[in-house]
């Protein structure tokens, strides 16, 4: 089983392969533009949040992962209910951010737990 910060830096290379099919007019410019920032931003907050000094900040770290996963997750229902893109592979980042945000919150709600 994959550890976390692998299963997010695989999705943050597939959000960047994936914004690169997206079209390439203002509409797609702008979307690609958020949809990059906050898919790439799950794991790279994981990373940060893994060498916390304590467990407050390793909840933070989490959490703000937490929020930038829902917030690629917005993007990405944008992305097919707008119809800047059909794909299988728009769907399966889709199902993946689901499956992350998931594990997040878990992830949050243990940590929380004795603070």
């Amino acid at each position: 089983m994959e550890s976390i910060p692998e299963r997010t830096f695989k999705f943050s290379v597939r959000i960047v392969r994936f914004v690169s099919l997206l079209p390439k007019d203002s509409v797609g410019f702008a979307v690609s533009s958020q949809l990059v920032r906050s898919g790439t931003s799950v794991g790279a907050n994981i990373e940060e949040a893994q060498n916390s000094p304590s467990r407050k900040d390793f909840v933070r770290g989490m959490t703000i992962a937490l929020k930038e996963c829902r917030e690629a997750n917005y993007w990405l229902k944008l992305v097919r209910e707008a119809g800047l893109l059909k794909s299988t592979e728009l769907d399966n980042l889709i199902s993946e951010s689901v499956e992350i945000t998931r594990i997040l919150t878990a992830s949050v709600k243990k940590a929380k737990i004795g603070l």
